[in-house]
């Protein structure tokens, strides 16, 4: 009977460690995958930002051509407004 006990006394103590081993696992696991969603969200956010800065400087290029071709055209006026605009988006930036 004692000999019975202390095997079950020595099965449950190995139990109860190998659960402290599977908490400790979940708990890196958890850790590392919360790091990573962190990190997901910083590349989220900084993709989104590159694709606006790409998105106002092919806005800028757009302008700057057109400014150039209404020269060549000698449309003064609407180089002048073009002119304006891009200031203006530039001053916004």
């Amino acid at each position: 009977m004692r000999r019975r006990f202390k095997s079950l006394k020595a099965e449950m103590e190995e139990m109860s460690k190998e659960q402290e081993g599977i908490k400790e696992g979940q708990r890196q696991v958890r850790e590392k995958l919360e790091s990573i969603e962190e990190e997901c969200g910083q590349l989220r956010k900084q993709t989104k930002e590159i694709i606006q800065q790409s998105a106002i400087t092919q806005i800028r290029l757009a302008l700057m051509f057109s400014i150039l071709k209404a020269r060549q055209e000698g449309n003064f006026i609407k180089a002048s407004q073009l002119t304006q605009l891009l200031r203006e988006i530039i001053a916004r930036v």
